[in-house]
């Protein structure tokens, strides 16, 4: 069945409105309740086919503003309070991730894109389930929070220069990104002095008083700065989107309020489009034909392994065995910058659409696992021996 621009745009609306309320009373992320319903409506079901360009224009939206929260996500402030030896322990983890995850795309035959997809996590996903548990502020909060924010960072930076490398080798174009990186450098720099020399005006940028909405026009202005700039130098637009909300998390770190407003207008409308668009794209029997399935299963428990045998590394923190397994779980939850690989990699042709369904399928399955293995278990440990922290 084939809905016109108008029908199209009538149904994505109302359920982008409807499903979050859904979502709650299933007691499900609302992302899965999105893509479960483009699911539904999809080519796994009912087969349903948007026309016009609108849809794919807000949804290609939605995923780059999704990837510019996930940038204002990371948390300079407490990255930068940590000592040279604590970082190079949470460098060292992610090194063991990624080359776990290298032998085991050997096993499953793919190439070294498998390897960065697999190693990837979800600071997006990580952040409210620590913050709901109380233990942000703990050491063990606190490592599981830059684990997955070096993750983020890296991940997405090494998918880059891997197509990079793909598609010139180690010529000139494989520094072209560098003038995007010195501006992104500058861009911290300046912004973080400004803050310093205006910290009235800054507070009044980012508070209640900005009756103009200059902080929200100022985010959205840097958010298609960076994507542009990242289209003149030949890179990934998600990698701007994703810089840009970099700059925005150093530059203020007390950006509660701007945030908040940020996320009425992405998570309030335009990132759902982005999802419920995923899972209409989406193909079930990718998944459950005889072959793909034993490959997905696979998938999956390599997905799994590759976050919990390095995250036995935090053992060296003086965190306990099992609290350093709940946080290989709790990393092992995927979605945005999964989802982004995904699409980054069929876009390129490094991965066929039965492997992109493959890892939707994955992301759907961590997201929902890894926060609630992890809160059931947190939640035991509190109830059994409250005087025990990890």
């Amino acid at each position: 069945m084939v809905l016109n621009q108008a029908e199209s745009l009538l149904l994505v609306s109302l359920a982008a409105a409807i499903l979050p309320s859904l979502s709650r009373l299933l007691r499900l992320p609302a992302p899965v309740m999105e893509i479960l319903f483009g699911v539904i409506l999809g080519k796994s079901f009912l087969h349903v086919q948007f026309s016009g360009e609108w849809i794919q224009f807000l949804a290609h939206l939605g995923f780059l503003l999704l990837m510019f929260h996930a940038g204002m996500e990371i948390d300079f402030g407490m990255l930068l309070k940590q000592s040279r030896s604590q970082l190079s322990l949470q460098l060292f983890i992610f090194g063991a991730t990624l080359s776990l995850s290298f032998l085991f795309t050997l096993f499953l035959k793919s190439g070294m894109f498998m390897a960065l997809v697999l190693s990837t996590t979800s600071l997006g996903l990580v952040m409210p389930t620590i913050k709901e548990l109380g233990i942000q502020k703990s050491p063990f909060g606190q490592s599981i929070l830059i684990a997955a924010s070096l993750a983020d960072f890296l991940t997405l930076f090494g998918i880059t220069f891997f197509i990079l490398w793909r598609d010139y080798g180690l010529d000139w174009h494989f520094i072209s990104p560098l003038p995007l990186f010195i501006g992104f450098g500058i861009l911290l720099w300046a912004g973080r002095l400004w803050v310093w020399w205006n910290p009235e005006r800054a507070r009044r940028f980012l508070g209640s008083q900005d009756t103009e909405e200059l902080g929200v026009r100022l985010s959205l202005a840097l958010l298609f700065l960076c994507v542009a700039a990242s289209e003149l130098v030949r890179l990934e637009p998600v990698l701007g989107a994703f810089l840009g909300g970099c700059v925005l998390s150093f530059v203020f770190r007390e950006k509660g309020q701007l945030e908040s407003k940020l996320s009425a207008l992405g998570f309030g409308f335009l990132i759902p489009i982005f999802f419920i668009n995923v899972g209409v794209e989406f193909d079930l029997t990718n998944v459950l034909r005889p072959g793909q399935l034993h490959f997905t299963l696979k998938l999956l428990v390599l997905a799994l392994l590759v976050k919990l045998v390095p995250s036995l590394i935090f053992t060296l923190q003086r965190i306990s065995l099992k609290a350093a397994l709940k946080a290989g779980i709790l990393l092992s939850a995927r979605l945005s910058l999964i989802m982004a690989a995904a699409e980054i990699g069929l876009r390129e042709g490094l991965i066929s659409p039965a492997v992109k369904d493959a890892i939707v399928f994955l992301a759907l399955l961590t997201c929902l696992l890894g926060p609630t293995i992890f809160k059931l278990t947190e939640r035991k440990k509190e109830l059994t021996d409250p005087s025990d922290k990890a």
